[in-house]
């Protein structure tokens, strides 16, 4: 099954991106331009809160429903329960690398489904469109984790993320 791994970092504490991550309004957030998301129904984070969401490419819908397992301080995971994939679970880990910094490790397993929809599916969900998805949202965390902790913007730079695929 193909694999998609995003480290970055955030120059604040872990609980701020942990905060951040918990906040319902996360999705709209974190999805950069020309995507649109419309959001159905979002419950606060927890193990087993679901999410129901339709994301747009330009004209063309993808609805997704997913819950939210291992939920922690530490991370959770979005497990696709219907949408676009055939498969997707998407893991999202913090890690402390000091007081003011925090490691993010998004990592992705998914399978694509046969026919149109798998043609759609890799045409937004390929190794190159998640590299773009995820710079996105590695300066979109920045500026919002900045923003909510009252932090200098300019202290955020952090390094580059770095993305890594398998089984393609």
């Amino acid at each position: 099954m193909p694999t998609f791994d995003y480290k970055f970092t955030v120059d604040a504490p872990r609980q701020a991106v942990t905060d951040f991550h918990h906040d319902t309004s996360v999705l709209r957030k974190l999805t950069p331009p020309p995507v649109f998301v419309q959001i159905h129904d979002f419950e606060p984070l927890g193990e087993g809160s679901r999410a129901e969401f339709t994301m747009w490419f330009g004209p063309l819908p993808m609805r997704w429903r997913v819950i939210h397992q291992d939920v922690g301080p530490h991370g959770f995971t979005d497990v696709q329960v219907s949408g676009p994939l055939r498969h997707w679970a998407h893991q999202h880990q913090f890690k402390a690398l000091g007081p003011e910094q925090t490691l993010l490790h998004e990592h992705i397993e998914y399978a694509h489904k046969s026919g149109l929809r798998g043609f759609f599916s890799r045409l937004f969900f390929n190794p190159g469109a998640l590299a773009a998805l995820f710079t996105a949202r590695k300066l979109l965390t920045r500026y919002y984790v900045a923003r909510q902790s009252g932090s200098d913007m300019e202290s955020g730079n952090g390094g580059a993320g770095q993305a890594s695929t398998s089984g393609m």
